[in-house]
């Protein structure tokens, strides 16, 4: 099949286009050899079910659907590309992190295929599953109470998300959940999660519908329009650093007027920073750029400069991104947007 014509133009052009006109589908990508490899991770469990796919906006399972619908910008690297250009990261991007995704998404489809929140031991064990959705969850680092599978301790937001992640753990062919998570309370999660799936290992589900909500064919906002939402949702909340914090590590005084200043030092070593603490502290990356970016503007403010050698204050920044970001994470103030 011949490229589309999009293929070629710039990030500005390709903000003006509409969802619905980028004519994608899953046929012939990378992410059909994904979902290739998802099936056979259920076969080889034994499962009969297997979930229909679609392209959307996003990754989600609709409430009642046993289907998942895949973010657009999998079924091109163009579309990659400019994810990576407006968000900083691409979710599902490599083919670890979208199968790690894809497990989890597929744990709803299976609940919603089977009908499984209706079972009093699933309610008893995760929650209830009419719990409303929060606009925020504040996580809890430590606890073992939950598996750990998808960044920002997903499983602690809801009790659906909470089944859904003990699945895709219990689905992961090398997970080896049963040493990793021996004497948590979420062993005893797992242990359900397998018997049940063992008795309906061959069992046809309950729901078989094809529906398809919001597929990509029906999006009428453009790229630019999803885009500047998006970044809106992701960067609502992130720590404050505060003057005293940046004059720890940097100085205003008169014997390091010559010396690098800070907001170019911080604007040398941005990428490896953002990227450096977003996979330590499990946040997400564009947050982490925007908390980088206020630091730049400060230190400039203040004509902050270097009081050591780049090498030296590299670590030194390194360690007080990441310190400062636990320490906020742990406080009890984060809270991550669903």
């Amino acid at each position: 099949m011949s490229e589309p014509q999009w293929v070629s133009w710039s990030d500005e052009q390709l903000l003006g286009l509409r969802l619905c006109d980028l004519g994608l589908s899953i046929e012939g990508t990378e992410i059909e050899q994904r979902l290739a490899q998802l099936n056979t991770e259920l076969e080889a469990r034994g499962l009969v079910f297997r979930p229909h796919y679609w392209l959307s906006d996003e990754w989600f399972t609709p409430d009642g659907v046993p289907g998942i619908a895949v973010p657009f910008y999998l079924a091109h690297p163009r579309l990659a590309r400019l994810e990576l250009a407006q968000m900083l990261e691409v979710e599902g991007g490599d083919p670890a992190s979208c199968l790690r995704i894809l497990r989890h998404e597929v744990g709803h489809a299976i609940d919603n295929a089977y009908q499984l929140r209706r079972r009093r031991t699933r309610r008893r064990l995760f929650g209830t599953p009419a719990t409303p959705y929060p606009e925020y969850y504040t996580p809890k680092p430590y606890s073992k109470s939950f598996v750990h599978h998808l960044d920002h301790w997903y499983a602690q937001s809801h009790p659906d998300e909470d089944f859904a992640e003990t699945f895709a753990v219990w689905l992961d062919p090398h997970s080896m959940w049963g040493t990793r998570y021996a004497g948590w309370p979420a062993e005893r999660k797992l242990e359900y999660l397998d018997g049940l799936m063992r008795r309906l290992a061959k069992k046809r589900p309950r729901i078989r519908t094809k529906k398809q909500v919001d597929p990509l064919s029906r999006l009428r906002k453009t790229l630019g329009e999803h885009y500047r939402k998006k970044r809106e949702h992701y960067g609502l909340d992130h720590p404050d650093f505060y003057e005293s914090d940046l004059r720890n590590l940097f100085s205003d005084a008169p014997p390091y007027a010559k010396n690098l200043p800070a907001a170019r030092f911080v604007r040398r070593i941005r990428k490896e920073a953002r990227t450096t603490v977003a996979s330590f502290t499990d946040s997400y990356q564009y947050t982490i750029d925007q908390v980088l970016e206020t630091i730049i503007e400060r230190c400039r403010e203040l004509n902050l400069r270097l009081t050591d050698s780049e090498e030296s204050t590299r670590i030194d920044f390194l360690v007080f991104l990441t310190v400062q970001t636990m320490n906020y994470l742990h406080s009890g103030r984060h809270r991550v947007a669903l």
